[in-house]
Protein backbone atom coordinates (compact mmCIF):
# COMPACT_ATOMS: atom_id res chain seq x y z
CA UNK A 1 0.00 0.00 0.00
CA UNK A 2 1.21 3.62 -0.24
CA UNK A 3 1.76 6.22 1.86
CA UNK A 4 -1.48 7.84 1.44
CA UNK A 5 -3.33 4.56 2.17
CA UNK A 6 -0.94 4.14 5.17
CA UNK A 7 -1.88 7.47 6.66
CA UNK A 8 -5.71 7.15 5.68
CA UNK A 9 -5.53 3.95 7.99
CA UNK A 10 -4.41 5.86 10.97
CA UNK A 11 -6.89 8.60 10.34
CA UNK A 12 -9.63 5.88 10.05
CA UNK A 13 -8.17 4.96 13.55
CA UNK A 14 -10.18 8.01 14.81
CA UNK A 15 -10.36 10.38 17.80
CA UNK A 16 -9.47 7.92 20.16
CA UNK A 17 -5.93 6.38 18.34
CA UNK A 18 -4.97 10.67 18.26
CA UNK A 19 -5.06 10.66 22.07
CA UNK A 20 -3.08 7.57 22.05
CA UNK A 21 -0.92 9.45 19.61
CA UNK A 22 -0.53 12.49 22.59
CA UNK A 23 -0.05 9.70 25.29
CA UNK A 24 2.20 7.56 23.82
CA UNK A 25 4.56 11.03 23.17
CA UNK A 26 3.96 11.78 27.09
CA UNK A 27 4.39 8.41 28.58
CA UNK A 28 4.74 5.60 25.74
CA UNK A 29 7.72 2.90 25.09
CA UNK A 30 9.95 5.66 23.29
CA UNK A 31 12.30 2.28 23.32
CA UNK A 32 9.91 0.68 20.85
CA UNK A 33 10.73 2.86 17.55
CA UNK A 34 14.15 3.92 15.98
CA UNK A 35 14.81 6.82 13.74
CA UNK A 36 13.17 5.58 10.31
CA UNK A 37 10.30 3.37 12.14
CA UNK A 38 8.13 4.60 14.63
CA UNK A 39 5.42 2.84 16.55
CA UNK A 40 2.50 3.71 18.21
CA UNK A 41 1.16 1.62 20.67
CA UNK A 42 -3.00 1.24 20.31
CA UNK A 43 -4.95 -0.75 22.46
CA UNK A 44 -6.06 -4.01 21.45
CA UNK A 45 -10.05 -4.33 20.39
CA UNK A 46 -11.62 -6.84 21.92
CA UNK A 47 -13.29 -9.19 19.27
CA UNK A 48 -16.95 -10.76 19.50
CA UNK A 49 -17.25 -13.91 21.01
CA UNK A 50 -20.13 -16.49 22.05
CA UNK A 51 -21.81 -16.21 25.60
CA UNK A 52 -24.12 -18.72 27.76
CA UNK A 53 -28.11 -17.93 27.07
CA UNK A 54 -29.52 -16.72 30.28
CA UNK A 55 -32.68 -17.30 29.21
CA UNK A 56 -32.68 -20.76 27.54
CA UNK A 57 -30.98 -22.98 30.83
CA UNK A 58 -31.44 -26.07 28.95
CA UNK A 59 -29.20 -26.88 25.37
CA UNK A 60 -26.10 -28.44 24.68
CA UNK A 61 -23.70 -28.16 27.82
CA UNK A 62 -20.21 -29.35 28.25
CA UNK A 63 -20.67 -32.93 29.91
CA UNK A 64 -21.16 -33.49 33.63
CA UNK A 65 -19.06 -30.86 35.63
CA UNK A 66 -18.72 -28.68 32.93
CA UNK A 67 -21.98 -26.76 32.14
CA UNK A 68 -20.98 -23.70 31.92
CA UNK A 69 -22.32 -20.46 34.00
CA UNK A 70 -24.42 -17.58 33.07
CA UNK A 71 -22.51 -14.93 31.44
CA UNK A 72 -19.32 -17.67 30.76
CA UNK A 73 -17.65 -17.16 27.29
CA UNK A 74 -17.79 -20.84 25.63
CA UNK A 75 -15.23 -22.79 24.80
CA UNK A 76 -13.11 -21.52 27.52
CA UNK A 77 -11.88 -22.75 30.54
CA UNK A 78 -12.66 -22.03 34.19
CA UNK A 79 -9.47 -20.84 36.20
CA UNK A 80 -8.95 -23.58 38.75
CA UNK A 81 -10.45 -22.38 42.58
CA UNK A 82 -7.52 -20.44 43.95
CA UNK A 83 -6.22 -19.76 40.64
CA UNK A 84 -6.49 -15.72 39.53
CA UNK A 85 -7.31 -14.41 43.29
CA UNK A 86 -4.22 -12.88 43.50
CA UNK A 87 -3.66 -9.13 42.48
CA UNK A 88 -5.36 -6.11 43.03
CA UNK A 89 -7.46 -4.59 39.85
CA UNK A 90 -5.16 -2.17 37.40
CA UNK A 91 -2.14 -3.80 38.67
CA UNK A 92 -1.56 -6.01 35.05
CA UNK A 93 -1.76 -3.46 31.89
CA UNK A 94 -3.83 -3.54 29.02
CA UNK A 95 -2.96 -5.36 25.99
CA UNK A 96 -1.38 -3.58 22.88
CA UNK A 97 -0.80 -3.98 19.56
CA UNK A 98 1.97 -0.98 17.46
CA UNK A 99 0.60 0.85 14.65
CA UNK A 100 3.45 1.54 12.43
CA UNK A 101 4.29 5.04 10.37
CA UNK A 102 7.19 6.34 8.73
CA UNK A 103 8.40 10.06 10.17
CA UNK A 104 6.46 12.08 7.63
CA UNK A 105 3.35 10.10 8.74
CA UNK A 106 4.10 11.22 11.73
CA UNK A 107 4.94 14.45 11.24
CA UNK A 108 1.66 15.00 8.98
CA UNK A 109 -0.51 13.57 12.21
CA UNK A 110 1.67 15.82 14.32
CA UNK A 111 0.90 18.57 12.29
CA UNK A 112 -2.79 18.08 11.92
CA UNK A 113 -3.12 17.45 16.01
CA UNK A 114 -1.33 20.75 17.01
CA UNK A 115 -2.50 23.05 13.58
CA UNK A 116 0.62 23.76 12.12
CA UNK A 117 1.49 24.75 8.93
CA UNK A 118 5.23 24.70 9.37
CA UNK A 119 6.40 24.87 5.38
CA UNK A 120 10.43 24.19 5.70
CA UNK A 121 12.45 25.28 2.73
CA UNK A 122 14.70 23.73 -0.03
CA UNK A 123 18.41 24.42 -0.36
CA UNK A 124 20.42 21.46 -1.12
CA UNK A 125 20.64 20.30 -4.93
CA UNK A 126 18.86 16.83 -5.73
CA UNK A 127 18.45 16.76 -9.75
CA UNK A 128 19.97 18.79 -12.79
CA UNK A 129 17.72 18.95 -15.86
CA UNK A 130 18.53 21.23 -18.96
CA UNK A 131 17.97 24.23 -19.90
CA UNK A 132 19.03 26.38 -22.80
CA UNK A 133 22.17 25.88 -24.63
CA UNK A 134 24.30 29.05 -23.33
CA UNK A 135 26.98 27.11 -21.27
CA UNK A 136 29.99 25.66 -23.58
CA UNK A 137 32.17 22.72 -23.47
CA UNK A 138 35.29 21.54 -25.26
CA UNK A 139 33.66 19.21 -27.06
CA UNK A 140 30.86 18.01 -28.75
CA UNK A 141 28.65 17.70 -31.73
CA UNK A 142 29.58 19.73 -34.86
CA UNK A 143 26.28 20.63 -34.63
CA UNK A 144 26.41 22.51 -31.65
CA UNK A 145 29.80 24.14 -32.52
CA UNK A 146 29.78 28.10 -31.35
CA UNK A 147 30.90 29.33 -34.79
CA UNK A 148 30.56 33.00 -33.71
CA UNK A 149 32.65 32.63 -30.34
CA UNK A 150 35.14 30.97 -32.98
CA UNK A 151 35.21 33.73 -35.47
CA UNK A 152 35.75 36.21 -32.62
CA UNK A 153 38.95 34.13 -31.12
CA UNK A 154 40.02 34.06 -34.23
CA UNK A 155 40.04 37.85 -35.55
CA UNK A 156 41.16 38.73 -31.77
CA UNK A 157 44.72 36.36 -32.42
CA UNK A 158 44.79 38.11 -35.97
CA UNK A 159 44.76 41.72 -34.75
CA UNK A 160 47.29 40.37 -31.67
CA UNK A 161 49.88 39.20 -34.65
CA UNK A 162 49.29 41.19 -37.73
CA UNK A 163 51.58 43.47 -38.84
CA UNK A 164 52.30 45.70 -41.18
CA UNK A 165 54.34 43.74 -44.04
CA UNK A 166 55.07 46.86 -46.28
CA UNK A 167 56.96 48.79 -43.00
CA UNK A 168 59.16 46.21 -42.24
CA UNK A 169 60.16 45.24 -45.82
CA UNK A 170 60.79 49.15 -46.22
CA UNK A 171 63.02 48.45 -43.12
CA UNK A 172 64.85 46.12 -44.87
CA UNK A 173 65.66 49.03 -47.21
CA UNK A 174 67.79 50.70 -44.54
CA UNK A 175 71.87 50.91 -45.54
CA UNK A 176 73.98 48.38 -43.92
CA UNK A 177 71.35 46.31 -42.42
CA UNK A 178 71.48 42.96 -41.71
CA UNK A 179 68.02 40.10 -40.97
CA UNK A 180 69.49 39.80 -37.39
CA UNK A 181 69.22 44.08 -37.03
CA UNK A 182 65.85 44.08 -38.98
CA UNK A 183 64.55 41.58 -35.84
CA UNK A 184 66.00 43.51 -33.00
CA UNK A 185 64.33 46.98 -34.92
CA UNK A 186 60.74 45.13 -35.17
CA UNK A 187 60.73 43.91 -31.45
CA UNK A 188 62.36 47.51 -30.05
CA UNK A 189 58.85 48.65 -32.27
CA UNK A 190 56.32 46.11 -30.92
CA UNK A 191 56.17 44.53 -34.62
CA UNK A 192 55.81 40.66 -34.07
CA UNK A 193 57.08 39.16 -36.96
CA UNK A 194 59.61 36.00 -37.03
CA UNK A 195 62.80 36.16 -37.43
CA UNK A 196 62.57 33.33 -40.14
CA UNK A 197 59.84 35.71 -42.34
CA UNK A 198 62.42 38.39 -41.94
CA UNK A 199 64.99 36.23 -43.37
CA UNK A 200 62.83 34.76 -46.39
CA UNK A 201 61.77 38.43 -47.84
CA UNK A 202 64.84 39.79 -46.89
CA UNK A 203 66.24 37.68 -50.42
CA UNK A 204 63.19 39.23 -52.38
CA UNK A 205 64.56 42.79 -51.84
CA UNK A 206 66.21 44.23 -55.24
CA UNK A 207 69.34 44.58 -54.83
CA UNK A 208 69.52 48.55 -55.93
CA UNK A 209 67.23 48.96 -53.34
CA UNK A 210 69.41 48.36 -50.58
CA UNK A 211 69.95 51.77 -49.77
CA UNK A 212 66.58 53.51 -50.08
CA UNK A 213 67.26 54.71 -46.34
CA UNK A 214 70.21 56.00 -44.67
CA UNK A 215 68.95 54.73 -41.16
CA UNK A 216 66.15 53.63 -39.57
CA UNK A 217 65.42 57.18 -38.52
CA UNK A 218 65.19 58.29 -41.97
CA UNK A 219 62.76 55.47 -43.18
CA UNK A 220 60.27 56.01 -40.17
CA UNK A 221 60.07 59.82 -40.88
CA UNK A 222 59.30 59.08 -44.61
CA UNK A 223 56.99 55.81 -44.56
CA UNK A 224 53.22 55.96 -42.87
CA UNK A 225 53.10 52.51 -40.58
CA UNK A 226 49.40 51.29 -40.54
CA UNK A 227 47.32 49.63 -38.44
CA UNK A 228 46.09 46.11 -38.92
CA UNK A 229 42.39 47.90 -38.65
CA UNK A 230 43.36 50.60 -41.40
CA UNK A 231 44.92 47.54 -43.67
CA UNK A 232 41.32 45.38 -42.60
CA UNK A 233 39.18 48.30 -44.19
CA UNK A 234 41.64 48.37 -47.14
CA UNK A 235 42.08 45.67 -48.39
CA UNK A 236 39.72 43.39 -46.61
CA UNK A 237 39.40 40.69 -44.34
CA UNK A 238 41.31 37.70 -46.41
CA UNK A 239 41.90 35.12 -43.36
CA UNK A 240 41.58 34.57 -40.17
CA UNK A 241 43.95 31.99 -38.23
CA UNK A 242 41.62 29.71 -35.96
CA UNK A 243 43.49 27.27 -34.06
CA UNK A 244 41.58 23.99 -32.76
CA UNK A 245 41.63 25.20 -28.93
CA UNK A 246 39.57 27.93 -30.38
CA UNK A 247 36.60 25.37 -30.80
CA UNK A 248 33.69 25.52 -28.04
CA UNK A 249 30.52 23.53 -28.35
CA UNK A 250 27.21 25.46 -27.28
CA UNK A 251 25.97 23.12 -23.94
CA UNK A 252 22.44 22.98 -22.16
CA UNK A 253 22.06 24.84 -18.99
CA UNK A 254 22.42 22.73 -16.16
CA UNK A 255 18.91 23.87 -14.17
CA UNK A 256 19.32 22.47 -10.00
CA UNK A 257 15.97 21.58 -8.52
CA UNK A 258 15.99 21.87 -4.72
CA UNK A 259 15.03 20.34 -2.01
CA UNK A 260 14.40 20.34 1.63
CA UNK A 261 18.05 20.66 3.50
CA UNK A 262 17.71 20.61 7.48
CA UNK A 263 20.45 20.10 9.87
CA UNK A 264 19.68 19.72 14.00
CA UNK A 265 21.85 19.92 16.08
CA UNK A 266 20.56 18.44 19.66
CA UNK A 267 22.61 19.13 22.79
CA UNK A 268 21.49 17.84 26.16
CA UNK A 269 23.26 18.43 29.70
CA UNK A 270 24.81 14.91 30.78
CA UNK A 271 26.64 16.85 33.91
CA UNK A 272 25.83 15.00 37.63
CA UNK A 273 22.65 17.08 38.39
CA UNK A 274 20.63 15.38 35.68
CA UNK A 275 19.29 12.71 37.43
CA UNK A 276 17.03 9.78 35.92
CA UNK A 277 13.90 11.83 36.02
CA UNK A 278 15.36 14.69 33.82
CA UNK A 279 17.01 12.46 31.49
CA UNK A 280 13.98 10.72 30.36
CA UNK A 281 11.82 14.64 30.08
CA UNK A 282 15.06 15.35 27.65
CA UNK A 283 14.37 12.25 25.85
CA UNK A 284 10.98 12.58 25.29
CA UNK A 285 11.29 16.29 24.41
CA UNK A 286 13.71 15.54 21.95
CA UNK A 287 13.21 11.69 20.04
CA UNK A 288 9.96 12.73 18.76
CA UNK A 289 11.28 16.31 17.69
CA UNK A 290 13.61 14.30 15.50
CA UNK A 291 10.79 12.10 13.77
CA UNK A 292 8.95 15.29 13.23
CA UNK A 293 12.01 17.00 11.76
CA UNK A 294 12.78 13.90 10.07
CA UNK A 295 9.40 13.20 8.12
CA UNK A 296 9.08 17.10 7.49
CA UNK A 297 12.36 17.13 5.72
CA UNK A 298 13.02 15.10 2.53
CA UNK A 299 16.73 15.36 4.08
CA UNK A 300 17.83 15.32 7.56
CA UNK A 301 20.74 15.00 9.43
CA UNK A 302 20.94 15.80 13.22
CA UNK A 303 24.36 16.58 15.37
CA UNK A 304 24.11 15.15 18.89
CA UNK A 305 26.08 16.63 21.45
CA UNK A 306 26.44 15.82 24.87
CA UNK A 307 28.36 17.96 27.53
CA UNK A 308 28.76 18.74 31.10
CA UNK A 309 31.98 21.15 31.71
CA UNK A 310 33.03 19.98 28.48
CA UNK A 311 31.17 19.01 25.39
CA UNK A 312 31.69 16.58 22.97
CA UNK A 313 30.25 14.75 19.62
CA UNK A 314 28.30 11.08 19.73
CA UNK A 315 26.03 9.43 17.68
CA UNK A 316 22.36 9.16 17.95
CA UNK A 317 21.95 6.22 19.75
CA UNK A 318 24.64 6.91 22.82
CA UNK A 319 22.73 10.73 23.17
CA UNK A 320 19.46 8.73 24.08
CA UNK A 321 20.95 6.75 26.64
CA UNK A 322 24.16 8.78 27.78
CA UNK A 323 24.97 9.09 31.44
CA UNK A 324 28.33 11.71 32.46
CA UNK A 325 28.63 13.38 35.53
CA UNK A 326 30.87 16.54 36.81
CA UNK A 327 30.26 20.00 36.81
CA UNK A 328 27.98 22.57 33.87
CA UNK A 329 29.36 24.64 31.64
CA UNK A 330 25.91 25.20 28.84
CA UNK A 331 28.36 27.15 26.77
CA UNK A 332 31.14 24.69 26.18
CA UNK A 333 28.00 22.93 23.70
CA UNK A 334 27.39 26.24 21.64
CA UNK A 335 30.81 26.50 21.03
CA UNK A 336 31.03 23.41 19.81
CA UNK A 337 27.82 23.60 17.61
CA UNK A 338 29.08 26.60 15.85
CA UNK A 339 32.35 25.13 14.94
CA UNK A 340 30.45 22.00 13.20
CA UNK A 341 27.70 24.33 11.69
CA UNK A 342 30.76 26.78 10.11
CA UNK A 343 32.30 23.68 8.90
CA UNK A 344 29.87 21.29 7.69
CA UNK A 345 26.43 22.91 7.62
CA UNK A 346 26.97 26.52 5.96
CA UNK A 347 23.73 28.89 7.14
CA UNK A 348 22.92 29.94 3.04
CA UNK A 349 22.59 26.42 2.37
CA UNK A 350 21.03 24.32 4.78
CA UNK A 351 18.00 24.92 7.32
CA UNK A 352 19.34 24.83 10.81
CA UNK A 353 17.85 23.95 14.42
CA UNK A 354 19.65 23.93 17.28
CA UNK A 355 18.01 22.32 20.63
CA UNK A 356 19.14 22.42 23.82
CA UNK A 357 18.08 20.79 26.73
CA UNK A 358 18.65 20.80 30.42
CA UNK A 359 17.83 21.34 34.20
CA UNK A 360 18.51 25.05 33.73
CA UNK A 361 21.67 24.76 36.36
CA UNK A 362 25.07 26.22 34.35
CA UNK A 363 28.10 27.56 35.88
CA UNK A 364 28.65 31.05 36.85
CA UNK A 365 27.75 33.88 34.69
CA UNK A 366 28.31 31.71 31.76
CA UNK A 367 24.42 32.35 30.47
CA UNK A 368 24.99 35.61 30.11
CA UNK A 369 28.28 36.25 29.09
CA UNK A 370 28.77 33.21 26.88
CA UNK A 371 25.89 30.99 26.06
CA UNK A 372 23.76 34.18 24.93
CA UNK A 373 26.35 35.90 22.71
CA UNK A 374 27.37 32.45 21.25
CA UNK A 375 23.57 31.76 20.80
CA UNK A 376 23.42 35.46 19.27
CA UNK A 377 26.39 34.89 16.32
CA UNK A 378 25.09 31.19 15.32
CA UNK A 379 22.31 31.92 12.53
CA UNK A 380 19.61 29.63 12.86
CA UNK A 381 15.65 29.16 11.42
CA UNK A 382 15.47 28.22 15.67
CA UNK A 383 16.85 27.98 18.78
CA UNK A 384 15.17 26.04 21.43
CA UNK A 385 15.79 25.52 25.28
CA UNK A 386 13.83 22.83 27.56
CA UNK A 387 14.37 23.37 31.11
CA UNK A 388 13.60 19.75 32.19
CA UNK A 389 13.04 20.07 36.13
CA UNK A 390 10.56 17.90 37.99
CA UNK A 391 7.95 19.36 40.24
CA UNK A 392 9.15 23.14 39.23
CA UNK A 393 12.68 24.71 39.01
CA UNK A 394 15.03 25.18 41.51
CA UNK A 395 16.72 27.48 43.25
CA UNK A 396 19.76 27.66 40.85
CA UNK A 397 17.96 26.64 37.90
CA UNK A 398 18.22 30.16 35.75
CA UNK A 399 19.58 29.28 32.76
CA UNK A 400 16.39 28.68 31.14
CA UNK A 401 14.79 32.23 32.44
CA UNK A 402 17.59 34.23 31.69
CA UNK A 403 17.98 33.43 27.85
CA UNK A 404 14.11 33.89 28.27
CA UNK A 405 14.97 37.46 29.29
CA UNK A 406 17.67 38.28 27.22
CA UNK A 407 16.83 37.00 23.88
CA UNK A 408 13.10 35.99 24.18
CA UNK A 409 12.09 38.64 21.58
CA UNK A 410 14.19 38.13 19.04
CA UNK A 411 11.81 35.63 16.97
CA UNK A 412 13.89 32.63 16.52
CA UNK A 413 14.44 31.95 20.27
CA UNK A 414 12.10 30.09 22.31
CA UNK A 415 12.05 28.38 25.91
CA UNK A 416 10.09 26.09 27.11
CA UNK A 417 9.82 24.21 30.40
CA UNK A 418 8.95 20.68 30.99
CA UNK A 419 8.39 19.09 34.83
CA UNK A 420 6.32 16.23 33.95
CA UNK A 421 5.53 13.88 31.33
CA UNK A 422 2.30 15.89 30.83
CA UNK A 423 4.31 18.78 29.68
CA UNK A 424 5.93 17.11 26.78
CA UNK A 425 3.13 17.83 24.13
CA UNK A 426 2.78 21.40 25.43
CA UNK A 427 6.26 21.50 24.71
CA UNK A 428 6.59 20.41 21.74
CA UNK A 429 3.76 22.71 20.05
CA UNK A 430 5.78 25.58 21.63
CA UNK A 431 8.79 24.69 19.81
CA UNK A 432 7.40 23.96 16.20
CA UNK A 433 4.46 27.07 16.59
CA UNK A 434 7.31 29.47 16.92
CA UNK A 435 9.32 27.79 14.17
CA UNK A 436 6.20 28.37 11.73
CA UNK A 437 6.50 31.73 12.43
CA UNK A 438 9.78 32.38 11.71
CA UNK A 439 10.80 34.11 8.51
Amino acid sequence: MGLRDDLERFREVGEERREDLKEFISYGDLGASGSKDIKIPIKVVDLPEFKYDRLDMGGVGQGKGGTPDVGQPLGQPQPAPGEGDEGDPGEEGAEHEYYEMDPEQFAEALDEELGLELEPKGKEVIDEIEGDFTDVTRTGPHSTLDFERLFKEGLKRKLATDFDEDYVREAMKVEGTSPDDIYRWSRENNILVSLAWIEDEWTRIPDDERETWASFEEMEENVERTTTVQRIRRDGLKEIPFRREDERYRHPEIIEKKRSNVVVVNIRDVSGSMRETKRELVERTFTPLDWYLTGKYDHAEFVYIAHDAEAWEVERDEFFGIRSGGGTRISSAYELAKEVLDERYPWHEWNRYVFAAGDSENSSNDTKERVVPLMEEIPANLHAYVETQPGGTAINATHAEEVERLLGDEGNVVVAYVSEPDDVIDAIYRILSTEATVE
